[in-house]
């Protein structure tokens, strides 16, 4: 008998917080560290989805006495908010440890991005310095393997280079799409590839960073209302939206606000559930819709 047959594609929230980390009491609930998702898979190594400061808290799950790490680290862009955290990642900091990170160029290499932000004055040490091996890969859009997995990858309109990311295993699927510039005055239109890329998928975690005033406000910041990750949901019929990097004001309050008017407004529109993004949550998905 298939061992897969029974087993389920975990995904675990370590960063849900958008352009900075924020930990407060007032956001004690949904959490206040930068992008970081892990999808742990079955017969497979770990796939990490993005290198905010999340990943420290990841790190600490994952300490050195264990097997040596091995994962695979997909970058949605370079913002300081996805990457901050590889530095204080301390499973990488062990002999034989692995992480290859994949993600777009932006004028230059990956390896060469990581090498000028994570080398002094910036940071004491350099990546090469760990005791671990960190591998870069350049991506753009296309398909490829990781272990058991296929993950594909689109361009995602946003400021500078930016990928989503899709991963199939077992006839189910996640998307991810951390960063989603929302079209000013277009609030119906999604971007061709990006639908593609989330179609049918069994869970799109999205960029839900504004409400309408903010981004009347700031509506060239990269970033769309929670109306609109409700849109692209609706338009890719998915079995669930998580509202996804959180804006840094927004307490635990206001995401529950939020949270209550993206469930009325798919309520009737082909969206399964929608659900916020909160540090330690695990959503698990098997051969049914995902469960909590």
């Amino acid at each position: 008998m298939d061992a897969t047959l029974d087993a389920t594609l975990d995904v675990t929230f370590y960063g849900v917080r958008g352009s900075t980390p924020c930990p407060c009491n007032a956001n004690a609930r949904y959490g206040g560290n930068t992008s970081c998702v892990v999808v742990d898979v079955p017969g497979g190594d770990p796939i990490l989805l993005d290198l905010g400061t999340g990943l420290r808290f990841y790190g600490v799950d994952e300490p050195c006495a264990q097997a040596p790490f091995r994962g695979t680290a997909l970058v949605s862009h370079l913002h300081w908010d996805h990457i901050q955290g590889l530095p204080f990642f301390a499973p990488i900091n062990c002999p034989d440890a692995r992480l290859d990170v994949y993600g777009p160029r932006n004028g230059r290499t990956l390896e060469a991005c990581f090498e000028e932000f994570m080398a002094p004055p910036y940071f004491p040490i350099g990546f090469r310095d760990l005791a671990g091996e960190v591998g870069f890969h350049d991506v753009g859009a296309g398909s490829f393997g990781v272990g058991p997995t296929t993950v594909t990858v689109a361009a995602v309109p946003h400021v500078g280079a930016t990928n989503g990311y899709r991963i199939d295993w077992n006839g189910v699927s996640i998307a991810y799409v951390s960063d989603h510039q929302e079209p000013v005055g277009a609030p119906t239109l999604v971007d061709e590839a990006v639908l593609a890329l989330v179609d049918g998928v069994d869970l799109l975690i999205h960029d839900a960073q504004f409400t309408p005033d903010e981004f009347a406000q700031r509506p060239d910041w990269g970033h769309c209302t929670v109306d609109y990750a409700v849109e692209v949901a609706h338009q890719a019929g998915v079995g669930e939206l998580v509202l996804f990097h959180h804006d840094p004001a927004h307490c635990d309050a206001t995401v529950d606000g939020l949270l209550e008017g993206a469930q009325a407004a798919a309520g009737g529109r082909n969206v399964g559930a929608v659900s916020a993004a909160a540090e330690g949550r695990t959503i698990s998905l098997g051969s049914s819709r995902p469960t909590a």
